[in-house]
């Protein structure tokens, strides 16, 4: 593979049918698959070279991707941005119900400890009641 990347650097490349129909469309393909390389995709071809540049064209000259054009390409890319846009959308949602979750479980703890604290001065009052009472009880025993 050394040799192919060599020669991709300093030799014309030969193009065939298999690869591009001209030479812009190889550039245009090389570049597409850079930016794609450059944002984290997978290589489809083992190499030793290191640069995204290199690789996209060693992958054009083997093949290993399918070059489409004119309206399978518009209905290629509109796909393609579909995708993307409900990805984002996905994203977007999910951070929102996230928020949402800490929002709501903030709220709940505050009136959880609201009621805690209501239940501890119900408790208190009943408590105060029967103490009360059972100190009535006790006056009304001795006389």
């Amino acid at each position: 593979m050394q040799q192919v990347a060599e020669d991709i650097i300093s030799m014309p490349i030969e193009l065939t049918d298999k690869i591009s129909d001209t030479k812009f469309r190889l550039v245009h393909i090389a570049a597409q698959r850079v930016r794609q390389l450059s944002a984290g995709a997978p290589m489809y071809v083992s190499t030793r070279s290191i640069k995204d540049t290199t690789i996209s064209l060693e992958e054009a000259l083997a093949g290993k991707f399918k070059v489409i054009i004119g309206e399978e390409a518009k209905k290629a890319k509109e796909e393609y941005r579909k995708r993307e846009e409900r990805a984002r959308m996905e994203e977007q949602l999910s951070a929102k119900e996230e928020e949402i979750r800490k929002e709501l479980s903030a709220y709940l703890s505050e009136t959880q400890s609201e009621g805690v604290a209501e239940e501890d001065a119900v408790i208190s009052d009943l408590d105060e009641d029967i103490a009360a009472e059972d100190s009535g009880d006790a006056e009304e025993s001795e006389a």
